[in-house]
């Protein structure tokens, strides 16, 4: 009987040892390391027809490859094509990770049941009826979609081979076990030689791969970081389930910007593209409150308008609070100063409280304005005039410094219907016959002025 062969992995960054220690030497964690049993056996690979083989076998100069036969899959969604910068490339390997119930497999199965491709659908957390009852309730028939309820590797590639699909999505790596490794399924052997099969079905004959990953309590994908290495492309889905929206994100992107952002709305029906980020980030309301103001910003080449709410009391205790909900805080500290220093509000002795509406984070410095406008607004009780927007950077003498894409700034604000936008007076600014009227100010004197 052939000895049994074991190792040990941290469960926390993938890296192996030869015997257990108390902490791993690479991500300085202790007690992750465990044993898991790593016999192998000798591989048969999988068997791909001739047919769909598509990657060439022999090096070729790089002026010699040609592009025009593989174009981008088009999903048929608009915010996903956006993230993934354009499409889904053929031969990739795309990872979409999230909290548990956020929408993953509903995201997946609703793009799987759009695409004019044929899809495979592997399955290893549902059976079939279980997926069929998400499919009607998503109300979108195709007949492209083939839904397969199955964790060993060997069998999906057995079926990938007689199907011959053009995309395969996989739900979810977590469940997925090889025969050539021994260990339960999820670790961290099973996790990297599953994803490196997948890999190399993918890479030879150019069909994309979709994969689902669980996420551990710190919000990091489930795994081994190798894993997000591996992959071309690793996607957030975030947002707060108590709430209708999703924010979709890319943290790593091979083939296209990380900057870009997709907005869903979960219905009783699916996910609902968000085509006009506003409706979500700009509350409606009545009348005009103090402590709000409206912001002009970009994620990627999308052009968004965010509200930004602020709130200044008298600090209860001796130390005054500072908070800041999808803003830097160390920022916020930085911007307050420039307000005492030199605009002469005292506010070191007031509590400052500032929240990004509609649970996004931003870190475009074009909201310096906006965020200043509303602690203004809030510290003085005055209310800003609704149809006001801002789009300028705030420097630490004071000065208003000109921003980026600003004119694609503007023409956001012009259309939904903004009547003044404040930008800086360095811009350089080429547009003409403009509805919205352009504010030039260059320092923050001018603001004040304005507002108060």
């Amino acid at each position: 009987m052939a000895k049994v062969k074991t190792t040990f992995f941290c469960q926390n960054c993938g890296s192996q040892y030869a015997k257990w220690q108390g902490q791993c030497n690479a991500c300085k964690a202790w007690n992750t390391i465990v044993e898991e049993v790593v016999q192998k056996t000798e591989k048969n690979d999988w068997k791909t027809s001739t047919s769909t083989t598509k990657k060439a076998t022999i090096p070729l100069q790089i002026k010699d490859i040609d592009l025009t036969k593989e174009p981008r899959l088009n999903t048929l969604d608009t915010e996903f094509n956006r993230v993934l910068g354009g499409g889904i490339v053929p031969g990739s390997l795309t990872l979409l990770g999230g909290e548990p119930g956020i929408g993953k497999s509903t995201l997946l199965l609703q793009i799987s049941l759009k695409l004019p491709y044929r899809t495979l659908y592997v399955s290893g957390e549902e059976s079939q009826k279980q997926i069929k009852m998400r499919a009607e309730r998503i109300n979108q028939n195709q007949s492209n979609c083939y839904i397969l309820t199955e964790t060993k590797t060997q069998n999906i590639f057995k079926q990938i081979e007689t199907l011959e699909p053009d995309i395969v999505i996989i739900d979810s790596i977590q469940t997925l076990h090889s025969d050539y490794i021994e260990s339960s399924s999820g670790s961290i052997s099973q996790i990297k030689e599953c994803t490196s099969e997948l890999i190399k079905f993918a890479k030879e004959t150019a069909t994309p791969v979709l994969l689902i990953g669980h996420i551990t309590k710190d919000g990091h994908i489930a795994g081994p970081k190798i894993l997000e290495h591996m992959v071309d492309t690793v996607l957030q889905f975030e947002g707060d389930r108590n709430h209708v929206f999703r924010i979709l994100r890319a943290n790593k992107n091979r083939f296209g910007s990380t900057n870009e952002l997709g907005i869903y709305e979960m219905q009783g029906s699916g996910l609902r593209e968000v085509s006009n980020p506003s409706e979500v980030l700009i509350s409606k309301k009545d009348e005009e409150l103090s402590g709000n103001a409206i912001a002009a910003t970009l994620e990627g080449m999308r052009p968004l308008m965010i509200e930004v709410q602020a709130l200044v009391s008298t600090a209860v205790y001796g130390t005054p609070q500072r908070s800041a909900t999808g803003f830097n805080a160390k920022r916020l500290n930085m911007l307050l100063a420039v307000l005492e220093k030199r605009a002469g509000f005292r506010l070191g002795a007031k509590d400052v409280f500032l929240n990004i509406t509609g649970g996004i984070t931003v870190d475009d410095p074009a909201i310096d304005l906006a965020v200043v406008a509303a602690i203004l607004s809030s510290n003085e009780d005055a209310a800003i005039q609704k149809d006001y927007c801002f789009a300028a950077e705030l420097g630490l003498s004071g000065e208003i410094r000109p921003i980026q894409r600003v004119e694609q700034r503007i023409l956001e604000a012009e259309k939904l219907g903004f009547s003044t936008i404040f930008v800086s007076k360095y811009n350089k600014i080429s547009l003409k016959k403009l509805s919205i009227k352009v504010q030039l100010i260059s320092k923050i004197e001018d603001l004040t002025d304005f507002l108060i």
